[in-house]
């Protein structure tokens, strides 16, 4: 068996070009919320050590990855 029949290659460019539109959709998503709430998310995050945010942050993008993953894998 050669390399090319062991990988499909269009497989292959649809998990790059997904994953890279997943990441992207995240990042707007989470520019979206950060100009919605009142304080500077990452420095308050940062600066002010504010766990409880950076937890409530980790939330939303795991929720968020988890609904684009669903969506891109149908």
């Amino acid at each position: 068996m050669s390399l090319h029949e062991l990988i499909n290659y269009k497989y292959l460019v649809a998990s790059l070009v997904y994953s890279v539109l997943g990441i992207v959709i995240l990042v707007i998503s989470f520019v979206i919320i950060e100009k919605i709430t009142p304080e500077n998310l990452w420095k308050e995050i940062v600066d002010k050590k504010n766990n409880a945010l950076a937890i409530v942050c980790a939330a939303f993008i795991i929720a968020i990855a988890i609904i684009i993953s669903s969506a891109i894998h149908g």
